[in-house]
């Protein structure tokens, strides 16, 4: 599902990567770890396509195309979720609009056809009742007022909806609560069709995902894997 090689990253002149090699299987369920500031964030955020990290030199192949150059938005259409540490909020923009316009872009992406607003509410109401989100929480703004738990159910939510190809969950047990992180698990596990990258800290939360495989990264270099 996806391999990099020979990667190179830096910010500002300063290098983050060094010649990071790392292949991960379709359907994994793979760990990536290392202590604090090992780089791991930085790694997981360049797959993604976030601009602020430079490529200096290497290749990101995703489902047999390079991406290497590709941005986010096209990243995220050709089947690619991250589901970040921190999320924003943003005052104004409901999760339902906000939902809705990713499921249509995907749809749209991935088949030509516009996706109806009946066949949205119907896959909306299906994973919303699969995790037990209130529907009041679909008039509500994204994140705001949010608790760091409910924060992760909404996140469960868009990557049911979305249904990636591949997904990356950078720490998703942080700011979790045991049934939370159990609900995340448990997602990941029925998920059979998505590729999984995540990051954790947590054993107990590794156990519960039942990883497939695991890299280890310390001082922007791949010591394992």
């Amino acid at each position: 599902m996806l391999d990099i090689k020979n990667l190179n990253v830096s910010m500002d002149g300063r290098e983050l990567l060094h010649d990071v090699n790392m292949h991960i299987e379709r359907g994994a369920r793979h760990l990536l770890c290392g202590p604090n500031g090992s780089g791991k964030s930085t790694l997981v955020q360049t797959i993604a396509g976030n601009p602020e990290y430079k490529i200096d030199s290497g290749k990101i192949i995703f489902d047999g195309k390079d991406i290497t150059d590709e941005n986010t938005t096209t990243r995220a259409l050709l089947g690619m979720f991250i589901g970040a540490q921190n999320v924003p909020e943003i005052p104004g923009l409901t999760v339902l609009s906000f939902l809705k316009h990713s499921l249509i872009a995907h749809t749209h992406f991935d088949t030509g056809r516009d996706l109806s607003m009946a066949e949205f509410l119907e896959n909306l109401e299906s994973a919303r009742e699969q995790l037990d989100i209130p529907r009041d929480w679909l008039n509500r703004s994204i994140n705001v007022g949010f608790s760091g738990g409910e924060r992760k159910r909404l996140m469960l939510l868009q990557l049911i909806l979305t249904n990636p190809k591949f997904a990356i969950l950078d720490e998703p047990d942080s700011g979790a609560d045991a049934d939370t992180q159990k609900q995340i698990a448990d997602t990941m596990l029925k998920m059979k069709n998505t590729t999984f990258l995540f990051i954790s800290h947590q054993s107990q939360f590794t156990k519960l995902v039942e990883q497939t495989a695991e890299t280890e990264i310390k001082n922007g270099t791949i010591i394992g894997g």
